[in-house]
């Protein structure tokens, strides 16, 4: 037994000093200047491209089913600037962990938040709505631009690598935001809202749900698509002001953030119509500019044909 407890604290030691050398490592990095750090994006994007050809298969099936309008020069097109906006994102996130907050203000302009902050003065809370789309590690530093009349935080996923996990929420936190853990989000929702006098709470909503976290679907980007329901189950118990933020990349390394309503009253909306709203505005979003969402990752991986046959037919529950 005692040899158990100086194995596990040994190993939580080891932890601590790889956090401890790789922090360092990447402050270090992150301090050169980001057009500096914009050429190793590019030669990555190359690399990752045509050499280690990371998920080449996942992104071309991605686009091409989401594209099918498109001729293939122009899906080839999304494709190769879609690898080159993922390097970027790594290196802007290194960036992170020096960025000055003048020049987080100058690289990420929010708009429309003279409403969100008019709510926040009453007393009102609220949630945002966004995607795996542009810069969403950047968005953090909106509590910047708040003046104070709230409390930010962000739902997160916890990651199963301790350190990349501390790593990521000492980013996310620099400027004022509260990371809250997705698996105990409500508790910590509610019990922020009593410590301060409004909260925002950034939903980051279109990943994947498991096969028991499945009660909606929509068509996106021509795929029957299932939707994490959590965050509109919060903001309905909550009745918090909802707003979907809507990105755009600017230029390389700038980016612009629209706060767009959705509904003041969430209480009074149909099961899952916010969760409907969400979807429509972020495929306008991608549409729009369809290189900059997440296309990496396996958003079509579960079928409603399956999902049917596992639930007995879907009984959608009462939010």
């Amino acid at each position: 037994m005692g040899n158990f407890g100086y194995n596990k604290s040994r190993y939580r030691t080891l932890k601590n000093i790889t956090y401890y050398i790789l922090f360092a490592v990447w402050y270090i990095v992150s301090c050169l200047p980001l057009c500096i750090l914009h050429i190793f994006s590019s030669l990555a994007a190359v690399l990752l491209f045509h050499v280690i050809r990371y998920r080449r298969l996942i992104v071309h099936d991605n686009i091409k089913s989401s594209f099918p309008e498109l001729s293939h020069e122009e899906r080839y097109k999304i494709e190769r600037e879609f690898y080159t906006h993922f390097c970027d994102l790594t290196v802007e996130s290194i960036k992170f962990f020096s960025i000055s907050k003048s020049e987080i203000m100058r690289r990420v302009k929010f708009k429309g938040l003279e409403q969100v902050k008019e709510g926040c003065e009453k007393g009102r809370s609220f949630g945002l709505f966004l995607g795996h789309y542009g810069n969403w590690e950047w968005i953090s530093s909106i509590q910047l631009w708040m003046n104070g009349s709230c409390q930010c935080s962000q739902l997160y996923h916890p990651l199963e690598n301790y350190v990349t996990d501390r790593l990521i929420l000492y980013t996310r936190k620099r400027f004022g935001g509260i990371n809250i853990a997705v698996d105990e989000a409500f508790k910590h929702i509610v019990k922020l809202q009593h410590q301060v006098k409004s909260l925002g709470v950034g939903f980051i909503a279109d990943q994947t749900p498991f096969w028991n976290n499945i009660y909606f679907w929509s068509n996106f980007l021509h795929h029957e698509t299932p939707w994490f329901t959590g965050a509109e189950r919060i903001v309905r118990k909550l009745d918090m002001d909802v707003y979907y933020l809507d990105v755009r990349r600017i230029k390389r390394g700038y980016y612009e953030a629209e706060c767009k309503l959705i509904t003041p009253n969430p209480k009074e909306c149909e099961q899952f119509w916010i969760t409907e709203q969400y979807a429509k505005l972020l495929e306008e979003t991608i549409r729009r500019n369809p290189p900059y969402w997440l296309w990496s990752h396996r958003r079509w991986k579960r079928t409603k044909e399956e999902w049917l046959k596992i639930t007995n037919g879907g009984i959608k529950p009462k939010l």
